[in-house]
């Protein structure tokens, strides 16, 4: 199982030098609150692993010196406190010469680190995992993610070889082990089998002797509705049960089994009692596993359809049909058949409304792997349907982005599919259009065109999915005019038809365009309560493109649509003094739009020179749902500083916006009617 990212947590005091925290999940390291400490060599990181090792014990010298050394020089003792002396200088740089140190003591015959309980990963890992045994699988949950997100790599990595850490590492791996495995348990506990089953799998591939481990991948996948896989595992499991440890597998494993083959209703008391279509599927399934070759091409274009049907079932569906996705195309691929390759890449038709990408590299990947198809399939008219499928496809995964291949591939796709008078595919390539509207601002109309047609469309042909898309699009655009009413009938629509088809991720937009209405009716108190209630809503719903440094935005943009830009910059400049800008926190998770935020930031604080530096750095704005709230944070700071090149760009940008709300064709979030941003008073030009 691959290891996550380094977390050092919150560090803890070092007299005088600042605080420090330790990290022994991975190579062994140590930082203070200005980053990494440099640790010099090998004998000085060895010196600190066995320090903290020992746990705030007192090692004595005769031990530390038998530790380090296989035979011991005659100036062992002498080297090994000039060790100490340089780690103490690393650790506690502003100490007095002459007091005593306060971290790495001199304690009897020894030493010791007085490390505080959280100041070590390893220890703050065992705190997390005691603690998650006593809460609610929801928090427990979350704990034990934290925990496992510790680890950067094997522990004390460089001193495997170690005697002093054997013990040590064994007891921390066990845990470590036992931890993936619970929380593979409590996701099972929380109905979550599709989100256990890509650890899991890994886990027993590197663990294969764990019993444990096998009986859970194997119950999630039953879980998912996949008996043959289920019973696939725990054959896999007695192979290499028997062949490498030469023993059969245990009772658990083999009370399983007979469950699986039974369909106990036990194994998943969270499911509903057994329906005609639940045994439909069952039986079904089933019978495509006996009957379809694995290798057949078949079986790889109904996976697809089935990737393609979870990406609209909730987060979960939806992380699982990304991390699906690309598998599938590769194994398209390797037959050295454009055709199917397009089918495949094609067939993953679900509508999108975010026009962030959720995962960029995988949408380079797809969009080169689209590309490559194109140029390989044969001429003709016969493939006119598969190469406007992936034209739609190159169009919605370079949503965002300043290419021109995305409005070129949209224009062609759309052009396409109403010669072949494709209802489904038209839709498709109306998504497409939709994601490469946002080349400048001001292009609600053109985009609320593009949702009625979406409607109407979907209504004749029964397309319930992109109806849903087409609601959403003309929400947002209805929002950018100011006509509420229109907008609210929509959302109401959605959620009928989310309620009625089951599609969980629809209340998602409804939910923060309602924040957005409480917004726009000046409503601050409610409209922050709002924006909060939404955040949870989408926290877990598989869109991080989406959800990354969102509310901290809404939050802002709502505090700067209440103070009217042109009028608190005519008060400073008549009072001679620097307008006051809201506070802003960059310690929060500004996601993509910290670029923008950081100029306030930075004027918030009084850092002015270093503000005009950000403003000035500032990169083009993304096209997308968002672009005309980055232009106005970017016109806020530009005012403020008196940058009238950055000012009149910002201007330009949201000029063809005239009589919109800012931000609101995002039906997410708004900073009010764009015309208050470009009536900006010459007093401001300093």
């Amino acid at each position: 199982m691959p290891y996550g990212d380094g977390v050092h947590g919150e560090p803890v005091e070092g007299v005088g030098a600042g605080r420090v925290a330790f990290g022994v999940l991975g190579p062994v390291t140590a930082r203070s609150d200005e980053g990494p400490l440099a640790l010099k060599g090998p004998r000085h990181r060895a010196v600190l692993a066995r320090l903290i090792v020992a746990r705030r014990r007192v090692v004595p010298v005769s031990r530390l010196v038998d530790d380090l050394w296989a035979d011991p020089p005659s100036g062992a003792v002498g080297a090994l406190q000039t060790f100490v002396a340089a780690l103490r200088r690393v650790l506690e740089p502003d100490r007095p010469p002459r007091t005593p140190a306060r971290l790495l003591v001199t304690e009897g015959p020894g030493y010791a680190l007085r490390a505080e309980p959280d100041a070590v990963d390893a220890w703050r890992f065992e705190a997390a995992v005691a603690t998650a045994a006593a809460l609610p699988a929801p928090d427990a949950l979350s704990r034990l993610d934290e925990a496992l997100d510790l680890w950067r790599g094997p522990a004390y990595a460089e001193f495997a070889q170690e005697d002093w850490s054997r013990g040590e590492r064994s007891r921390l791996t066990e845990l470590r082990l036992q931890a993936v495995e619970r929380r593979a348990e409590t996701r099972l506990a929380l109905g979550r089998p599709a989100d256990a089953v890509p650890d899991l799998d890994a886990h027993v591939s590197d663990h294969p002797w764990r019993e444990d481990a096998w009986r859970l991948l194997a119950l999630a996948l039953y879980r998912q509705g996949r008996q043959g896989d289920a019973l696939g595992v725990l054959r896999r499991a007695r192979t290499v049960l028997v062949e490498q440890l030469g023993t059969d597998p245990g009772p658990r494993l083999r009370r399983l089994e007979s469950d699986i083959l039974a369909q106990d209703p036990g194994l998943d008391p969270l499911a509903e009692p057994v329906t005609a279509a639940a045994r439909l599927w069952t039986t079904a399934t089933a019978a495509y596993d006996r009957t379809v070759a694995a290798g057949a091409r078949a079986r790889l274009e109904s996976t697809v359809g089935l990737i393609r049907d979870l990406a609209v079932t909730g987060g979960g569906g939806l992380r699982a049909a990304r991390d699906h996705r690309l598998g599938a195309i590769s194994a398209a691929e390797e037959f050295g058949d454009p055709e199917l390759t397009a089918r495949v890449i094609g067939a993953y038709d679900v509508p999108a409304i975010w026009t962030r990408s959720d995962d960029p590299e995988l949408a380079r990947q797809v969009v080169e792997a689209a590309e490559r198809t194109l140029a390989a399939l044969p001429g003709g008219g016969a493939q006119d349907a598969a190469r406007c499928r992936l034209l739609a496809t190159i169009a919605l995964e370079m949503r965002g982005t300043h290419a021109r291949r995305g409005p070129q591939a949209a224009r062609e796709a759309v052009e396409t599919a109403r010669d072949l008078d494709d209802p489904a595919l038209l839709a498709f390539a109306l998504n497409g259009q939709f994601m490469q509207s946002f080349t400048r601002a001001g292009l609600a109309g053109r985009r609320d065109g593009i949702g009625a047609e979406l409607i109407a469309l979907s209504a004749r042909h029964g397309l319930v999915t992109y109806e849903v898309l087409g609601r959403l699009i003309r929400l947002q655009a209805r929002s950018a005019l100011g006509d509420f009413a229109a907008a609210d009938a929509h959302a109401a629509a959605a959620d009928r038809l989310a309620e009625r088809h089951e599609l969980p991720l629809v209340t998602v937009f409804t939910g923060w365009y309602g924040a957005l209405r409480s917004a726009a009716s000046g409503d601050r108190r409610r409209a922050e309560a709002a924006y909060r209630a939404a955040a949870v809503r989408l926290d877990g719903s598989g869109m991080p493109g989406l959800e990354r440094g969102l509310l901290p935005l809404a939050l802002l943009c709502l505090r700067l649509a209440q103070r009217a830009p042109s009028a608190a910059a005519a008060a400073a400049a008549a009072a001679g003094v620097d307008a006051v800008e809201p506070e802003v926190d960059l310690t929060e998770d500004w996601g993509p739009y910290r670029p923008w935020v950081e100029p306030l930031a930075l004027l918030s604080s009084g850092r002015r020179a270093e503000a005009r530096a950000a403003l000035r750095a500032l990169p083009e704005p993304p096209r997308d749902l968002l672009y005309e709230a980055v232009c106005c944070l970017e016109a806020r700071a530009a005012a403020a500083l008196g940058d009238r090149a950055a000012l009149s760009r910002a201007h330009a940008r949201l000029a063809p916006a005239a009589g919109e709300l800012a931000g609101a064709g995002s039906g997410l979030l708004t900073l009010g009617p764009v015309d208050l941003w470009l009536a900006h008073p010459q007093a401001a030009h300093r």
